[in-house]
């Protein structure tokens, strides 16, 4: 069996968790010994029997991958719509339906709502994408997966070490992740607060503002860029007082999975993915422009942390790539 993994934006454009996911992803699959190629789209050569899929693909694609015989399973990531109020996204659910019903045809199409009740599988990062797949999109509950993203080794290598006072965030620095205003309550609350990560461009209005800030306040704002070495990412972790990530949106983040890995008590945003994967086991504070209110659920963490257990185990690359193999080989005993 061979597998190619396709994908419609170029990494070069864009670094972030969703790279880190699908070339994790293809390592752990072949370090399960199964064969895995990107699809190479100027090779009208090359065969292969699944196709995963990281995104939604036009309903073209399925139709011409059916037709070749080739099983395709999409594993989209629903950021923009598990992060909408339940009002929001009842009000996109009916406008969906509506534009179905008097568009003409090719125009919604294009839009590729019903890729997930043709696909042959689809891969949820947490129960609540897979939800959103059930009942925005009409996908067969049959076909729809829950397979987490996994944590490195690296991360489980948790000697006994000393908590320190950093509150540690590692992020892309952008509005999405809310890391100004993460560094504004820490310096209201007076929460020492331990920045990693980079600007997708360093010209950033938003990532200048930060940067300012955390000139001003070196003694509460740490800030040295990101950590490539992963082993001293690991070891920023355990050394951490506590984990922070306050995004707006998200899916299921890789670095939350990491700090749960090495042990460290987790503060995230009240949002629907969290919950349905950390459940009681991580703190919460409501995504919110008031900088005192998130200065207060800070501080309130902060006091808290050095008494919290850890987080429950996430799973290594090694077994999500278990499971994937395990889906793949399951759609290839089967027909349409």
């Amino acid at each position: 069996m061979k597998v190619l993994f396709d994908h419609s934006f170029p990494f070069a454009l864009a670094h972030g968790g969703f790279q880190i996911q699908i070339e994790q992803t293809k390592n752990a699959l072949a370090a399960n010994g199964l064969e895995v190629e990107w699809l190479r789209w100027w090779d009208d050569g090359q065969k292969g029997d699944v196709i995963h899929f990281f995104g939604r693909p036009a309903g073209a694609y399925l139709h011409h991958a059916h037709q070749k015989k080739i099983k395709v399973v999409v594993g989209e990531l629903l950021t923009g719509l598990g992060s909408r109020s339940g009002a929001a996204r009842a009000v996109q659910k009916t406008m969906m339906t509506l534009a179905q019903t008097i568009l003409p045809a090719g125009f919604t199409a294009k839009l590729a709502w019903d890729v997930y009740a043709r696909a042959d599988a689809a891969v949820a990062l947490t129960p609540w994408e897979a939800q959103l797949m059930r009942d925005m999109f009409h996908a067969p509950p049959e076909r729809v997966h829950v397979v987490p993203n996994g944590v490195e080794p690296v991360f489980f290598q948790n000697a006994p070490v000393a908590r320190g006072p950093w509150l540690v965030c590692t992020a892309v620095i952008t509005e999405r992740k809310r890391i100004l205003e993460l560094a504004r309550a820490a310096v209201v609350a007076q929460t020492p607060l331990w920045i990693i990560g980079r600007p997708y461009a360093e010209n950033d209005p938003y990532a200048q503002d930060f940067l300012q800030l955390a000139a001003a306040h070196p003694r509460l704002l740490r800030y040295e860029g990101p950590i490539q070495d992963r082993a001293k990412l690991a070891e920023a972790y355990r050394a951490a007082r506590g984990f922070v990530l306050l995004s707006t949106m998200e899916s299921l983040s890789l670095s939350a999975l990491e700090a749960a890995a090495c042990g460290c008590p987790l503060l995230l945003s009240e949002l629907p993915w969290a919950r349905s994967v950390f459940a009681g086991h991580a703190d919460y504070c409501p995504s919110t422009a008031d900088t005192a209110k998130t200065a207060r659920c800070l501080r309130t963490f902060y006091d808290a942390a050095p008494g919290k257990p850890a987080p429950p185990r996430p799973l290594t690359w090694l077994e999500v790539g278990r499971q994937l193999q395990g889906i793949y080989e399951g759609l290839c005993k089967t027909s349409r």
